[in-house]
């Protein structure tokens, strides 16, 4: 502990030392910060999605600088300090851990811990106990419309607003293709939309049953596209040709080749 300390103390002091010495640290506002912590939390996701546990580590440390950055800027606003995000973060989780630090015995609308799902139905309880209008609150308008819709979710299913199985949600997926080919033969661009997303957000809901990130899911696929249309790119190249001289289906035949040799 003491180790983790020093270091975290040497952060915070070299943090203080650039704020006050480096021109570019010292102009950097809670604003100009907050594009790069898009960026670097968005470095984070790739490091993960690759299992890559250095880039993880690396862009841990560069996250928890920008953590120690806006609480130096928050103090220096007279907002809060270091210390009082910690101290909150502490209190926070202490607080909606009743089963480790507590007791839920009496507390209306919280169930004995007997899984990760009982302490999930908990955790959103307490929310509302804490002053919170909607299980849904608390989701960034801002995310990722992917990751926002699990989000929202699995809000909604720590309430009882879910699916009780799998094959359930499935019928619903079917249910809204039927519904987006029934838009698609209207040929109105508003309502095939419409219908696209909910295709999209019951497929998602399709996700979480099956226990995968669809999220994740998407991107491993986007990256597998990557690697197989310029692995294409470099074998017209080979051949002395573009993709845009081929037809589509010398095109196809050069994708199913690519994608035997990496399935």
């Amino acid at each position: 502990m003491s180790e983790t300390n020093n270091a975290f103390q040497r952060l915070v002091g070299i943090m203080d030392e650039l704020r006050e010495k480096c021109p570019w640290d010292r102009k950097q506002t809670i604003r100009t910060l907050r594009p790069l912590t898009i960026e670097e939390t968005y470095e984070l996701a790739d490091a993960i999605t690759d299992e890559d546990w250095k880039g993880i580590r690396e862009e841990l440390g560069d996250l928890l600088l920008h953590i120690v950055f806006y609480a130096k800027i928050g103090a220096e606003q007279g907002q809060f300090t270091l210390e009082e995000a910690i101290n909150g973060i502490c209190d926070k989780l202490i607080s909606r851990h009743p089963h480790i630090y507590g007791t839920v015995a009496g507390q209306d609308g919280l169930v004995e811990v007997r899984n990760e799902e009982d302490v999930k139905r908990n955790w959103e309880q307490l929310k509302l106990k804490e002053g919170k209008k909607s299980v849904l609150g608390g989701v960034p308008v801002s995310l990722p419309a992917t990751i926002k819709a699990t989000r929202l979710q699995e809000k909604a299913g720590k309430v009882g607003f879910e699916w009780d199985e799998t094959a359930q949600v499935w019928v619903k997926v079917k249910e809204e293709m039927d519904e987006l080919q029934e838009a698609v033969a209207l040929g109105d661009p508003d309502k095939i939309e419409e219908e696209f997303g909910d295709l999209a957000f019951s497929l998602i809901n399709y996700a979480r049953f099956l226990r995968i990130d669809a999220e994740n899911a998407l991107e491993r696929t986007n990256r597998k596209f990557i690697y197989r249309f310029t692995r294409m790119e470099d074998e017209a190249r080979l051949q002395g040709r573009s993709l845009a001289d081929m037809t589509l289906q010398e095109m196809d035949g050069l994708w199913n080749e690519i994608k035997k040799q990496t399935d």
